[in-house]
């Protein structure tokens, strides 16, 4: 039995081989399907992991934000903000809470008229991973004013400003446009170059002390913060939403947002994406079928008398049927084979280019690659094009073997 299977898909690629541009063509096409249908799956699935992954960067499932909006939605900020901290720091199921307050400050002299800041508390801040030089100090003291602020910035404001790490520049709050004088100003001093997983890499980034940041506002801002992120203790759904419900209940001017309801929201915004995803996926399901039937089917005609032959010498049909969707087999998997690769290469040159959109985070991706996924559609492209010689194999095991073989000498 083996040998009569080996035997027959010697056949299938004999028959495969007699027409090698034709073959080439069919297996390009069909290259070109599987890699539409493998980027259209890590597109669909993509996104959904890509931003999960962005929120839980530092391990913090919670984001507490402004009464009504969402993470840094609006220039919104809570007022109280050491009150509600110690409260989330006093529950024994939050391990760890992080605040920040987010701002812009102009910086007077420099090639950067102003700059988006962070204030953050190092010890827990979970916004940016240091690449070179040193990050803020820990724990926080307060920095004369004669001495310049500590600051960690990222390689866009390096770029724009043209500075280098060691480097100090005057940062500047309350400016008065018409008289052009501030009301707090202070030195800082570049630290360290880092990446900020929330903000789009083309935006420059200042990181300060969160006390500093507060004293630059001036009073109004002396207790208030942006936002604060909180990882619980468990990690998994039901633990997660009781602490949120917790904090629902007991902080009335907050809103508290889990990882989940953070992914369904953005799923929301980007639906259109995924409805994109699935239309071309099924489309290119459909272009390898037809691409299969149509080569296995011009095969099967051009062969008829040899398939007649055949089954007069012996050949049942179980075996016809299965040599000509061996040829189908071949074909979407030679196809499939190419699709891999080219799908892979198109989707990061995809994925470059919607990465360009303003205002994403630096960290998120379109594309993301999920070998379950990618080998469920890529394994039903497979099945798809081996079903699509389904009929014309069994039109040539079908084939009335005198009727044929008259006809095939006549012609």
């Amino acid at each position: 039995m083996p040998l009569i299977t080996g035997m027959r898909g010697t056949l299938a690629l004999a028959t495969l081989r007699r027409h090698p541009a034709r073959t080439a063509l069919a297996i390009l096409g069909i290259a070109v399907a599987a890699a539409l249908l493998l980027d259209m799956v890590m597109l669909a699935t993509g996104m959904r992991e890509s931003f999960r992954s962005l929120l839980l960067t530092r391990g913090y499932q919670l984001r507490v934000s402004p009464k009504g909006t969402l993470p840094f939605d609006s220039e919104a900020t809570i007022d109280g903000a050491s009150a509600i901290v110690s409260a989330l720091r006093a529950n024994p199921e939050i391990l760890a809470v992080s605040p920040s307050l987010g701002t812009t400050l102009a910086m007077p002299g420099s090639a950067l008229p102003s700059v988006f800041t962070l204030g953050l508390e190092p010890d827990v801040q979970g916004d940016y991973a240091l690449d070179t030089g040193d990050d803020l100090p820990v724990p926080q003291q307060a920095t004369p004013d004669d001495q310049p602020l500590p600051a960690v910035v990222n390689r866009s404001f390096l770029l724009r400003t043209g500075r280098r790490l060691g480097d100090t520049l005057t940062v500047s709050a309350g400016l008065d446009a018409q008289l052009r004088t501030a009301a707090r100003s202070r030195r800082v001093q570049l630290r360290g170059e880092a990446r900020f997983f929330y903000v789009p890499e083309e935006t420059p980034v200042l990181a300060l002390p969160l006390a500093e940041v507060r004293r630059l506002l001036g009073p109004t801002y002396r207790d208030r913060m942006s936002l604060a992120m909180a990882g619980t203790r468990r990690g998994d759904s039901a633990a997660v939403e009781s602490v949120r419900r917790w904090i629902a209940e007991t902080q009335p001017r907050v809103t508290a947002i889990s990882t989940e309801t953070a992914i369904r929201q953005v799923e929301e915004r980007l639906s259109y994406f995924r409805q994109l995803a699935f239309v071309l996926g099924a489309i290119s399901l459909g272009i390898g079928f037809l691409l299969v039937a149509t080569l296995v089917t011009l095969s099967v005609n051009e062969r008829r008398g040899e398939i007649a032959v055949l089954r007069a010498i012996g050949t049942p049909r179980t075996g016809v049927l299965q040599q000509v969707l061996l040829e189908g087999l071949g074909l979407s998997l030679c196809g499939i084979v190419g699709g891999l690769g080219l799908g892979l290469l198109t989707a990061r040159w995809l994925n470059g280019i919607l990465r360009d959109f303003p205002g994403l985070p630096a960290a998120f991706n379109f594309f993301v690659w999920s070998p379950q996924a990618a080998w469920q559609s890529l394994l039903l492209l497979l099945v798809s094009g081996t079903a699509a010689g389904l009929l014309p194999a069994w039109r040539a095991a079908s084939t009335p073997i005198a009727h044929t073989l008259r006809e095939d000498a006549i012609g």
